[in-house]
């Protein structure tokens, strides 16, 4: 699906991504705290060593690709933002680190076996139709080295229905952030008729959204060439239950018999 086609299905990359807007709503809920916590997760999880190169994909304003290289590991960021990638880049400078960032639509990477380990983090997985998310993913193989790890973060659809509420108000100070929801119980795919209404001005973000279950996860990630090695429900390591609000995966990529 192309750019305009998925805009006139109900969502502009643009706009949902645009920096300022993003970061002014979501800024406050991004603190170095939960940065931290996720950091430390990911290198224990993923056994991380100074040897291995690491790609984050999606990597918005580098809040995941400037730390881990600060604590010296080889890193490249991919995002097809370059608003996010200005930000990522000047805070890399500002604090000298060294962080290969590359504007790029996750669905079009495509390097050889070129990274140990590959991060899709902050619920950047499920934009696109099920044909595409799983280019992603194939993509993402392609990319990891044989049982290279691949690590993501999303919404565990079995609780998100349980909770599910067709409309949610963000308020920062006299500004609003109106998400107006619609799950699609066939396709798996939520619908938010975003409205923000900032300095006054009313500006529309609608995007779509598929929400999979640990099944369907599973299954595609199998399909794509990798097994699970490893499910949880949260950032403490914690198992993946039927009450986890989130599913933090870790899969690993199969090597060929032939290999």
């Amino acid at each position: 699906m192309n750019k305009e086609k998925y805009i006139k299905s109900g969502f502009d990359f643009k706009a949902v991504f645009e920096p300022d807007d993003y970061l002014y709503f979501y800024g406050d809920s991004l603190t170095e705290k939960r940065t931290k916590t996720e950091i430390k997760f990911l290198v224990k999880e993923l056994q991380f060593d100074k040897s291995m190169k690491i790609l984050d994909l999606a990597c918005g304003h580098g809040r995941h690709a400037n730390p881990l290289a600060k604590l010296g590991y080889n890193v490249t960021g991919v995002d097809i933002t370059r608003g996010f990638l200005k930000i990522a880049k000047k805070e890399a400078k500002e604090k000298g680190i060294s962080v290969t960032y590359i504007q790029k639509d996750m669905r079009k990477i495509s390097f050889v076996e070129e990274f140990n380990r590959v991060l899709l983090l902050f619920t950047s997985f499920g934009y696109f139709e099920d044909e595409e998310n799983f280019k992603v993913l194939k993509n993402i193989a392609d990319a990891l080295k044989p049982e290279g790890l691949f690590c993501f973060d999303t919404a565990n659809r079995d609780v998100f229905l349980k909770h599910f509420l067709p409309y949610i108000v963000t308020e920062k100070g006299d500004d609003l952030m109106i998400d107006r929801n619609t799950f699609d119980s066939v396709t798996g795919c939520l619908s938010n008729r975003r409205i923000i209404i900032r300095n006054g001005k009313r500006k529309d973000k609608p995007f779509l959204v598929r929400v999979y279950n640990p099944t369907e996860i599973r299954d595609l990630l199998m399909k794509a060439g990798f097994n699970i090695y490893r499910m949880y429900g949260d950032w403490q390591a914690n198992p993946l239950t039927s009450d986890s609000k989130r599913m933090i995966i870790i899969a690993k990529k199969e090597v060929k018999k032939d290999e």
